[in-house]
């Protein structure tokens, strides 16, 4: 998918308020990530949050800056700004945000949304306000040069290795991001824009090599699969089984069977 016609075809369907053509962008098995709010939306969710949230606001969705486009993301920054106001766009109360793209196969898997709103008093959630949420701390995207994108790469590794922070099953973003005393934004980008992959994936991937470990021991009294994914990071099989087998090819059980010594 060349990333300068996802992008054009995105904010065509935004502004004409046309929630199946917004999620339809999404592979089927696609996720919405509301960063600031942690809030995981598949295609169906993310239509019916929509669709609330254009029956009471009517924005106008404009690119901002150039489209960055990777082998496996894309990543862009927007500007809204309400379609009626009687001000210019310069004076209305506007708001900014970023979004990162990853593919998989040329399949959109995961769209991660960060934004911000300029001004004294930050605005509901784009996907939170139709149901009068409470309002919360936006993130705003920030550049991230070649070289500082390295540098938090590396810091992220040596986080990774050291640490094994990855362990932690409530683990986020934002956590990372104070940990490297970086922002979430910065963190966000050297992980999608660098390595090229899902926030969540790239924790997964430690997880899983952890498990291949575990799995491939040779022990009398072997650990019950569960207790492999609970001791790696995961809260629950599901989870683990479709990580573990998105890296490794294999089950966990038929991993195990094939390594165990």
């Amino acid at each position: 998918m060349h990333a300068a016609d996802f992008v054009t075809s995105y904010f065509d369907a935004w502004n004409k308020q046309d929630s199946k053509a917004i999620a339809q962008h999404l592979a089927e098995n696609g996720t919405y990530l509301d960063v600031p709010e942690n809030r995981h939306l598949c295609r169906e969710q993310l239509i019916e949050q929509l669709d609330e949230l254009f029956e009471l606001e009517t924005n106008v969705y404009e690119l901002t800056g150039e489209i960055l486009a990777g082998e496996n993301t894309i990543a862009f920054q927007y500007k809204v700004y309400p379609r009626n106001s009687s001000s210019t766009p310069q004076q209305a109360q506007t708001w900014f945000g970023a979004e990162f793209v990853t593919l998989r196969d040329g399949a959109l898997v995961e769209i991660a949304d960060y934004y911000e709103q300029q001004g004294q008093q930050a605005p509901h959630s784009p996907l939170l306000s139709a149901t009068g949420a409470r309002r919360v701390q936006r993130y705003a995207k920030s550049g991230l040069g070649t070289l500082q994108m390295e540098k938090v790469k590396h810091q992220l590794v040596e986080l990774m290795e050291s640490e094994q922070v990855y362990l932690r099953p409530d683990l986020t973003l934002p956590d990372l991001a104070g940990a490297l005393g970086c922002t979430v934004n910065h963190v966000s980008q050297a992980i999608n824009a660098g390595f090229g992959v899902s926030f969540f994936d790239y924790l997964n991937e430690y997880r899983v090599k952890d498990a291949m470990c575990l799995l491939g021991q040779d022990d009398s009294d072997p650990r019950t699969v569960l207790n492999v994914a609970l001791d790696v990071g995961f809260n629950s099989t599901s989870t683990f089984y479709v990580a573990f087998k998105k890296v490794t090819g294999k089950t966990p059980a038929q991993y195990r069977r094939a390594n165990s010594s």
